[in-house]
């Protein structure tokens, strides 16, 4: 069981993301102690599971006396790897505005996987995109570098984020020219492009693409309220809608519209599922409200595939 969401976003007033990224972490290996995938214990960083021809001289048996399962010492060159994190900070991504929003989720989420890299002596880079690249950091694995993105980072946590627009398209192929080595590539977007129409979508479509064509491993991490922004589970009274990219108003009983709203959303969700299995791409439902430890299993997870 881990923390309640509000409770990291109070550790936000006394050490900043580091903290954050400490707590969540930890609590996350100790979790998995106790689960089925005792596996990833906290050594995975330095060992493998033993493989039938492997060189014994290479098993550690203290961790096999503890443990009850071989592993064998990795090397340095067997553990480097290259990750590169994209988060969407467009206006969309502020929402809910009163709560914990998507964007603060995503960079918790981020924070939290950059603490993990650097446990597992694994470079990492940081993007920005609205509806174009606002920051972009090659990957590095050093203690200034993990300071610095943090820094840049809590500049976000501040902004208001406010008629800011999304081309998650123009974005990813502009990102895709600027890694230069294969990555494993982890975007943070809720996936929603302004005035997304057909075309849109399938200029989403080719960008992915364009980074798979790049020979990189990509992870989408869809990053949603679920309780409004998929299931529309709002109360029985007027609302006054805002959409927060452009402006756009309207005043509607949401029981009204709920039905058209679901089959728009199911519809485009189907869509995207079936077009990043297509191309090989990992799509994560990330809904803002289950926490943090479904991304980091998933990046340890995808980790697991690429060795």
């Amino acid at each position: 069981m881990q923390p309640d969401l509000n409770t990291y976003k109070d550790l936000q007033d006394f050490g900043g993301l580091e903290l954050i990224a400490k707590q969540v972490v930890e609590g996350f290996i100790t979790g998995l102690h106790k689960s089925p995938f005792h596996g990833f214990s906290v050594e995975f960083a330095e060992h493998r599971l033993y493989n039938t021809g492997d060189p014994i001289k290479n098993i550690d048996w203290k961790l096999y006396g503890r443990t009850d399962r071989m592993f064998v010492k990795r090397f340095e060159e067997e553990t480097n790897l290259r990750c590169q994190l994209i988060i969407d900070i467009s206006s969309s991504m502020y929402y809910p505005k009163t709560d914990f929003n998507k964007l603060l989720f995503s960079v918790y989420s981020a924070a939290s996987l950059m603490y993990l890299f650097k446990r597992q002596r694994d470079a990492f880079g940081l993007s920005f995109f609205s509806d174009k690249v606002e920051f972009s950091s090659p990957a590095k694995s050093t203690t200034a570098h993990q300071k610095f993105l943090f820094t840049e980072m809590e500049k976000l946590i501040k902004n208001v984020g406010k008629d800011v627009r999304t081309s998650v398209s123009l974005a990813l192929n502009e990102i895709a020219e600027l890694i230069h080595r294969r990555s494993l590539v982890m975007i943070f977007s809720d996936m929603f492009e302004t005035g997304t129409d057909e075309k849109g979508l399938s200029d989403i479509f080719s960008a992915l693409q364009h980074l798979k064509y790049n020979k990189h491993e990509v992870v989408v991490f869809n990053v949603l309220d679920f309780k409004h922004e998929v299931n529309f589970d709002f109360g029985n009274i007027p609302y006054h809608f805002v959409d927060i990219e452009t402006g756009e108003d309207m005043k509607v009983h949401p029981h009204r519209v709920k039905e058209k709203y679901q089959e728009s959303i199911v519809s485009f969700r189907k869509e995207l599922t079936l077009k990043c299995a297509q191309y090989g791409i990992d799509l994560i439902d990330a809904d803002i409200n289950k926490g943090f430890y479904n991304i980091l299993h998933s990046y340890l997870l995808k980790r697991g595939k690429m060795f």
